[in-house]
């Protein structure tokens, strides 16, 4: 058996090609077996020594766009989002969207009182007789982490907060937390400070199967980013008329027009959409 080539992942570490891990990314696209095997097959034969993980990515991504849009819509996931940049306000929204879809009450951008100052939280989430102060960490590099300051600083924030709320009369029975949220990835230090200070902490994919990925996917929560059929130019209009999800834009599907989408391919959009929002897989 010829040696496995190593590859270079986006932190800048190596590994050892694993055809496994390529195959499992495209079934958690809703890929099928048997489309997941083409590609695998096509794909493996193009690996070679030093190549990125970002190179095979764009390989996997071409060959699965051409066969089915929703699949390569679902597969640039994490891509997606970091489209949503670059100042971050449409992840913010993107993330109180989420966090709706899974049964939250939510706020976004709200000015609150602390003991000491005010602050501004990118997200309020209140659910039952819980309220969570989110705060949202974007990067536009998969690269790129959260390090230990930002948990540090989003404690003492909260705290000023609930220090203040907590002596509220209509939050009497409402218990406070703070919430972290980032589209990559925390350092060590960050994810164990976090936890050990009692913070929330929501990353690409911690907590294990609860992670960003998996709320996005279970709630079928996508951002129009992801959308093959839509180039960048169009994808920015959409932001700046606040639509974030695919769901919104299915609903105010005419919007397109203001894009100069002509009417075939209005009709690859809907298919692309309702594929997205409507799998069952």
């Amino acid at each position: 058996m010829s040696k496995a080539p190593i590859i270079k992942k986006a932190s800048g570490e190596t590994e050892a090609f694993n055809p496994e891990k390529l195959r499992n990314s495209l079934k958690r696209a809703g890929t099928s077996d048997e489309l997941a095997d083409e590609i695998l097959d096509d794909i493996l034969p193009q690996i070679s020594e030093g190549m990125s993980t970002r190179e095979i990515y764009k390989k996997a991504f071409g060959m699965l766009r051409k066969r089915k849009s929703s699949n390569a819509a679902r597969y640039s996931l994490k891509k997606a989002i970091m489209e949503l940049g670059p100042t971050g306000y449409p992840f913010e929204h993107f993330v109180a969207q989420v966090l709706a879809h899974h049964g939250f009450k939510i706020k976004v951008g709200q000015t609150l009182q602390g003991k000491c100052v005010t602050h501004e939280v990118d997200v309020v989430a209140t659910h039952n007789n819980t309220q969570y102060l989110v705060e949202c960490k974007f990067y536009n590099s998969q690269g790129k982490y959260a390090n230990v300051r930002v948990p540090l600083y989003i404690r003492a924030r909260v705290d000023d907060i609930i220090e203040f709320r907590e002596k509220l009369p209509q939050y009497k029975e409402t218990r406070f937390f703070g919430w972290v949220v980032t589209n990559t990835r925390f350092t060590d230090d960050a994810m164990n400070y976090g936890r050990c200070a009692g913070l929330h902490m929501l990353s690409w994919n911690l907590p294990k199967n609860k992670g960003l990925k998996d709320m996005v996917e279970q709630a079928k929560v996508f951002p129009i980013t992801a959308l093959t059929n839509l180039n960048k130019k169009q994808k920015e209009y959409l932001l700046s008329k606040d639509i974030v999800l695919c769901r919104q834009l299915k609903e105010k599907i005419n919007i397109l027009h203001e894009t100069g989408v002509s009417d075939s391919l209005k009709k690859k959009i809907i298919k692309e959409l309702d594929e997205l929002v409507n799998s069952t897989d």
